[in-house]
């Protein structure tokens, strides 16, 4: 099988040929453990193993901050390849005095992320000299999404307006030039909040904007802060609003909205059983 996620955990069947790899980037180490070539190396690598179901080998060092790795630790690490992204662009010259570089971008502000996340694989795979790899996953990828869109299937006329709440007045939105917009999308769905958001989601927008969408179902991603949970169950302003009153509300748990298809996937999944669960 040659995709990471079928079944749960799984990572394609690596080849010791390939080369050896640290990352930067969480979205590029995700794809490259999907393709069965986990990185050796990983930043924020405790962040990346909680959030993502994909396995990540146990002896994987860990480089500090993404924002400022540890370079005498990749160093240690002796890379073949470094992948990065345009996020880390700052300090591209100092990875490329350890190794190349390789640095492809997936989040680009009011562009389809999903169709990016896809690209990815492929290109990764031919970097790697790997490109029968990269094929086989993508078809794989396609057939997880289309397995995942039949099981959907009978909710597909019904809006979902995918947030994340930071505190009880205020909710982020997913648009359709997000990561899990895109995915929700992908599999039949229809993202109520129908706009894109220059990014993978919006700016905070006011909960009370949560009103113009009645007939929606909520799917909120993320853990909510104690405190904050506390305040939206005794907001009137929550509990009035349609599909919270309805019990039209999903809860899928913490994911990465900044990762690569293995994120997207992870998402699809989750949502697809709690629905399958709501019947």
């Amino acid at each position: 099988m040659a995709l990471a996620l079928l079944p749960r955990n799984a990572v394609a069947a690596g080849s010791s040929s390939g080369p050896r790899l640290a990352a930067i980037d969480w979205a590029m180490a995700e794809t490259a453990a999907m393709l069965g070539h986990p990185p050796a190396a990983i930043a924020e690598l405790r962040g990346l193993r909680r959030l993502l179901d994909t396995h990540v080998p146990l002896d994987t060092v860990d480089l500090g901050l993404r924002g400022s790795p540890n370079l005498e630790a990749l160093s240690l690490v002796a890379p073949d390849l470094i992948l990065s992204s345009n996020y880390y662009a700052t300090f591209a010259p100092k990875l490329e005095r350890i190794a190349p570089v390789f640095s492809q971008s997936i989040f680009v502000p009011s562009e389809p992320v999903l169709p990016k996340a896809m690209e990815l694989i492929a290109s990764m795979s031919e970097r790697m000299d790997l490109p029968e790899l990269g094929q086989n996953t993508e078809r794989a990828a396609a057939d997880a999404i289309a397995s995942l869109s039949r099981r959907v299937q009978s909710w597909s006329s019904r809006p979902f307006l995918l947030i994340e709440i930071g505190d009880p007045r205020h909710v982020r939105v997913y648009g359709t030039d997000s990561l899990f917009g895109g995915m929700i999308e992908a599999i039949g769905l229809r993202n109520a909040w129908g706009a894109g958001t220059r990014f993978s989601f919006a700016a905070p927008v006011p909960m009370e904007n949560i009103v113009q969408f009645p007939d929606a179902w909520l799917v909120i991603t993320g853990d909510i802060p104690v405190q904050t949970e506390n305040g939206l169950s005794r907001s009137a302003l929550w509990n009035a609003v349609p599909p919270v009153r309805a019990g039209r509300v999903l809860r899928i748990g913490d994911m990465n909205g900044f990762g690569g298809m293995p994120s997207a996937l992870q998402f699809a999944r989750e949502l697809t059983r709690s629905l399958e669960e709501r019947g």
